[in-house]
């Protein structure tokens, strides 16, 4: 769509048929243009539609812009047919047909009714424009109409049926979801799948019906149709769906590996029984056989983690996953927790064996060292070496009255050895003595 030239001095014929000519292709313009808006595949679906919102409001104004639009376009096609009617008369034009002329292309001589020139302002009676005013209007209500046109399209192509996809997505993870017990009020994921399917049901009947509240504009554009449909809400849902697919993958997950995942429970729960029994065996011998020492309690195993195992085999018979699920990944922690505890159990009651089987080492390697170094009869390292082993392998053994012995015992072989430094409790040992 173009724009003519102002109104000016009386033109001469060579201006009068330049004009024409450029009025013709400019005609020829404005009809293509109106004719492609009106078969529009976006306006026939706007003609067709319950439009609501937005949508509805904007199509009425545009509805009637189309219409001023071609009484527009009507009223130029006859000023253009009068002028070539006036041009056609003579071969060469009189002054008379070139001021007619002129006026007729640059003056204001373009009638239009006040029904149709007046959208959405006081009617008047009529009202004139020259044929460049009226192109310039016609430009105006052209560009709006194609883009509320073009923007409802765009919406209209995009969004339905993406969100038709999605919704045939969501009917089979509703499928899956139910073979695997994942129901509504029975499952979180089985609730969000009843709010996604009320979402999208919603978010089409809201796209198809009002598709402009869909549509964030392009800032800084001018081009009809400038801008991107509005997904957010699409977006976000299909997130929703993912997590909510993931966490049927995971309860399908279960029903796969739940003979091996309950066996392995089994296995790991056995295991800190036997740990537990082994430390409560541990501890009457430690009673026994070591004096002045405080032997912690070992406890039994709990109950609560058989009754959870019993629970979940009970699932995995009643195939109800979804409730499987979380319990064997509790049960699974709590499992080796248990384990954990058993064994540290166990560590801290032998503790004590620990130790006087470290000091009974630890005597035995010095009485060796005092053998190589010929000292295996001397008096005093054979009656300190006595006193030593028989509060270490006596019963009940005084750990801390043994240790001392076994020092006693080092102290008197570092001097013989002619050791400069004695080592004391809980230091390493002369390294000079060591490597004799």
């Amino acid at each position: 769509m173009g724009v003519t030239d102002p109104a000016g001095p009386v033109m001469d014929r060579d201006e009068v048929d330049r004009a024409l000519a450029r009025l013709g292709a400019e005609h020829e313009a404005i009809e293509t243009s109106l004719l492609a808006l009106q078969d529009h595949a976006g306006r026939r679906l706007l003609e067709g539609a319950e439009l609501t919102g937005v949508t509805r409001e904007r199509w009425a104004a545009a509805e009637a812009s189309i219409t001023l639009l071609w009484a527009y376009f009507d009223a130029y096609t006859a000023a253009l047919r009068s002028a070539r009617e006036i041009r056609a008369r003579r071969r060469w034009s009189s002054r008379e047909d070139l001021v007619e002329l002129t006026e007729l292309l640059r003056g204001d001589s373009v009638t239009v009714p006040g029904g149709a020139a007046t959208l959405g302002a006081a009617s008047k009676l009529s009202e004139s424009f020259s044929l460049g005013t009226l192109v310039d209007r016609m430009n105006e209500l052209y560009a709006s109409s194609l883009d509320l046109v073009v923007t409802a399209d765009a919406v209209w192509s995009a969004l339905p049926a993406r969100i038709d996809l999605l919704a045939a997505e969501l009917q089979r993870t509703r499928k899956l979801a139910h073979s695997v017990g994942v129901r509504p009020g029975e499952h979180p994921a089985g609730d969000d799948l009843e709010r996604i399917t009320r979402t999208l049901t919603r978010l089409r009947e809201d796209v198809v019906t009002d598709p402009l509240a869909f549509w964030v504009p392009a800032e800084g554009s001018s081009a009809p149709g400038g801008g991107r449909p509005d997904t957010t809400v699409y977006d976000r849902e299909a997130r929703a769906l993912e997590d909510v697919r993931r966490e049927i993958d995971a309860v399908l997950t279960v029903r796969q590996d739940a003979e091996a995942r309950l066996i392995r429970l089994r296995d790991v729960l056995s295991r800190a029984d036997r740990t537990l029994a082994e430390a409560r065996t541990a501890r009457g011998e430690v009673l026994a056989k070591i004096a002045a020492t405080e032997v912690p309690v070992v406890s039994g195993p709990p109950t609560v983690l058989q009754e959870q195992l019993a629970t979940a085999a009970e699932y995995r018979r009643q195939a109800q996953w979804h409730r499987l699920s979380p319990l064997l990944e509790s049960l699974e922690q709590k499992a080796e927790d248990e384990l954990l505890r058993a064994r540290e159990s166990l560590t801290a009651v032998t503790a004590p064996l620990a130790v006087r089987a470290e000091l009974r080492g630890r005597l035995d390697a010095y009485k060796a060292k005092v053998a190589r170094h010929g000292l295996a009869e001397d008096p005093l390292l054979m009656e300190r070496y006595d006193s030593a082993r028989r509060m270490l392998w006596s019963a009940p053994c005084d750990l801390r009255v043994a240790e001392q012995a076994v020092l006693r015992y080092q102290q008197a072989a570092a001097e013989q050895f002619g050791a400069s430094r004695i080592p004391q409790q809980g230091e390493p040992q002369d390294r000079r003595s060591e490597s004799s």
